[in-house]
This record gives C-alpha cells, structure tokens and sequence, in this order.
C-alpha cells in the first residue's frame, strides 16, 4: 500500500545576521544552512497494516508524512500511496488518504462540526446514503452524537479530536495519516481514541500510519514500529523484538525495605552484584538488571533483609526509544 524508496528532504534556510547592519550585509551576501529533514528512508507498508513511525523531534516524521500526503515535495527519491504518486497531487489520491495532524484544525472554529461534516461530504460528492451511514457510524463508535450541535470552539480537547477524526474519515479513506492524534489529551480520552482507531482499522483495514511521543498508543495499536533519527531511518520490524534487543538490561526491580529489617540490613550505600543500584526519596531502591539474573537478584536482596514490597517489571519502551536514540547520534 505504501512504497518509500531513498525519500529525501532538504530544506535550506536563510541564517540572519543580527541587527540593522547584519540586514543590510545580509542583501549583498547571505549564508544558508541546509537540514535533511528525511535522508535517504526506505520502508514499504502493507495494506491493513497499523505501523508506528517514531523518532525524537525534529527526527523528520511529520515531514514525511507532509510527502507522502502531497502537501512537500521530496527533494530526491520517491513514494507511491495504493499506486499514486503523492508529489501529483492528483484528485483520485486525495479521495483515498486522510491526513491527521494533531496540532491544526480542519474544521472551522466557529461553527458546529456538523456544518463542517456537511462541506466535506459536498467536496468528496459523497451521496447522503453514503455519507449517513458513515457518519452514524462513527458518531456512535466515537460517541459524540450530542456534540455534533456544538460550536467546535466551545468543544472540549478530547472532543474536538474525536470530530477531526471523523472529518478525515467521512470519505472512508483507504490510508491515515495520524500525526500526535492524541497530543494533550486526558488519560481518558487517549484511551477512547486509542480503542476508536484500534477497531476501526480491524473493521475497514485501513492501512495506519501513526507518529505518536506517548507510548501507549504505541505499545497498543502497534504491531510493527519505524524509528527514524535526525532524518534517518534507524530501525524497522515487530515492536516486540525492538523490545527483546533492548540491550542486556531487560528488566527493572523495584524493592522497599521493611520497617522490620535490622538496622544496616539496607543502607543507602548498598549495592547488587548484578547490575545499576540507586535508592529514590521515598526509601525504594531500584535496580536494573539482565533479565536472566532476576532470580539471582532476588536471592539477594531477600538474603539481605526482609523487604514490604517488591515488583518486577520490563524497561519501559520510552527508555529503549531513548537509548536507541542515543546510540545513534
């Protein structure tokens, strides 16, 4: 469904010199800095796909997704969408793909959304079966049927989302382009808008592609993830395997000593022999240690003294991401 071979992006920039004077040098001979934005990225999608595209900012990921809607051209290489040529522009592709960004509005601010459904379904010639039965559907999935009245300004966060979600899906496109959906949501709604996208794609098989810094929409809805870093592509596969190759610290142990425990049983000082120890605030000492030396770990500490409480737990996937990161750079 999505084709990217060497997709490139170079933007160039003016660099200003300051002042009146540095303005006035600045006509007769200007310095430009040039940014690959997207360098060289490879990947293909297939159809029914739920693919996470991640990367730090500034990484290069909305840029991408600006090529492969047609809004930038690439400065070398190529994308195809379902057949299309993004760089076309052409009216039959912008009838198959929606773009989701989760910092602008498509609908406008001071009319219900309804008004804005209404004007979507006139530029996509949407007949009003068709655009009934979508719209029906995804009011009650996203339940929202009694905001449809309200001005989008008077909406709230989550709600506004939920509306920009159906404006893009009104057409029943065949590919999304999710862009932070769920940036500044509440706990609450991410969770409702998460669960939305989730069994939408399994009933449409709409191919997903979808950047996201939280990752629980990740760890949810993804089965396969893309990282990109400083605008190129570092990693490409199953979001579980990304997890396992973490490196060998794979897990973290979290202990609190018992009020019981013989004084010097855990001083702040104490260390495990078989990984990283620190002691927080609140009394709790953490460790991160290989996975295969967790029951050796907790030989030891229950060997040390008796403890009130003690989890085991995986790195978290912000911490892989983020070492991924740093190795990269």
């Amino acid at each position: 469904m999505i084709e990217v071979s060497h997709l490139t992006r170079v933007f160039r920039t003016y660099k200003k010199r300051p002042g009146f004077w540095g303005g006035v040098r600045g006509l007769f001979s200007r310095e430009f800095t040039e940014t690959r934005a997207a360098d060289d990225i490879n990947f293909t999608i297939n159809e029914g796909e739920f693919v996470g595209f991640l990367g730090p900012n500034g990484a290069g990921k909305t840029t991408t997704l600006k090529m492969l809607s047609g809004l930038i051209y690439p400065t070398s290489g190529s994308a195809r969408v379902a057949g299309f040529d993004p760089s076309k522009r052409e009216n039959a592709y912008r009838r198959i793909f929606a773009l989701v960004l989760g910092q602008k509005n498509q609908l406008w601010w001071d009319l219900p959304a309804i008004e804005s459904f209404l004007l979507l379904r006139h530029i996509y010639g949407l007949s009003e079966e068709q655009y009934r039965t979508t719209l029906d559907e995804l009011v009650d999935l996203l339940g929202v049927r009694e905001k449809l009245n309200v001005m989008v300004r008077e909406l709230s966060l989550g709600e506004r989302m939920k509306m920009e979600l159906i404006a893009a899906l009104l057409h029943r496109p065949r590919v999304l382009f999710l862009d932070e959906p769920t940036i500044g949501l509440d706990v609450v709604s991410q969770k409702a808008v998460r669960q939305f996208l989730r069994d939408y794609n399994r009933r449409h098989r709409v191919t997903i592609l979808l950047t996201s810094h939280y990752m629980a929409d990740i760890k949810e809805l993804c089965e396969r993830v893309i990282v990109i870093h400083q605008g190129k592509k570092i990693y490409d596969g199953a979001l579980d395997r990304l997890e396992a190759g973490s490196g060998s610290r794979k897990k973290i142990i979290t202990f609190l000593p018992s009020p019981d425990a013989a004084a010097g049983s855990f001083p702040d000082s104490w260390k495990s022999r078989y990984g990283e120890t620190k002691r927080g605030d609140d009394g709790k000492f953490i460790l991160s240690v290989p996975g295969e030396n967790i029951a050796a770990v907790s030989q030891e500490i229950l060997h040390a003294g008796p403890v009130a409480d003690i989890t085991i737990e995986d790195v978290p996937l912000e911490d892989i991401i983020a070492e991924l990161f740093t190795s990269q750079a």
